[in-house]
């Protein structure tokens, strides 16, 4: 099979809305013996059906791929002299590990995702807990919560939301926070504005270009 997808692309073509209507419109008609001519009219190769099964696979693995090629990628920018990586966690999950990085002087976790506005309860939830983690791991190296784009990120830190709500998918981080705080907090405002300076968010984005321009 080809490895760059040349036949699933001339099988798609420019669009696969009309190219599929294209064909619609000539399978009328055929009978049995035509169907050959009809396949090979519309470039429904062996190669092209095996391409799209082989990214349909790959699928159901790309944001875990995303992730591990986003931290890989950076890693030469984020390590200063003297600084080395006591481990990485580029799988699901932290693979029983606390973050997806720490050094001899950082401990870090990445999140490669857009931010676009509006309702975005779970990715708010996925991000309240690394900061929550982050902020009450007891460590004294720097803690830092790398994104894709800070500034949606940043809104919802700042904003209203209840905890009760942001927790309540998550049972262990929910008990977590309630063993700690108690009832001390009532929405994300109140827990970042009190424990910002602890956790650094930055933003990735000039470090994956290829990642923003998606």
């Amino acid at each position: 099979m080809n490895d760059n997808y040349d036949a699933l692309n001339e099988f798609i073509g420019d669009a696969l809305t009309p190219a599929l209507a294209s064909i619609e419109q000539a399978a009328v008609g055929v009978a049995a013996e035509d169907c050959p001519n009809l396949i090979l009219n519309a470039l429904a190769t062996e190669n092209a059906i095996l391409q799209a099964a082989r990214i349909k696979k790959l699928a159901g693995q790309i944001n875990v791929t995303i992730h591990a090629l986003g931290i890989l990628r950076c890693l030469p920018f984020i390590l200063e002299d003297g600084e080395v990586i006591e481990y990485v966690s580029l799988g699901a999950g932290n693979t029983g590990r606390k973050f997806d990085l720490e050094t001899n002087k950082r401990i870090a976790e990445f999140k490669f995702i857009h931010w676009k506005g509006g309702p975005e309860s779970i990715r708010q939830n996925s991000i309240f807990k690394d900061f929550f983690e982050l902020s009450v791991a007891k460590t004294e190296k720097h803690k830092l919560l790398y994104l894709l784009g800070t500034e949606q990120a940043l809104k919802f830190f700042a904003g209203g939301r209840s905890l009760i709500s942001v927790l309540s998918k998550n049972e262990a981080t929910r008990l977590k926070f309630r063993e700690l705080y108690g009832d001390t907090y009532d929405t994300v405002r109140e827990y970042y504005e009190t424990h910002s300076d602890s956790v650094k968010i930055l933003d990735v984005s000039e470090w994956l270009p290829e990642l923003v321009s998606f």
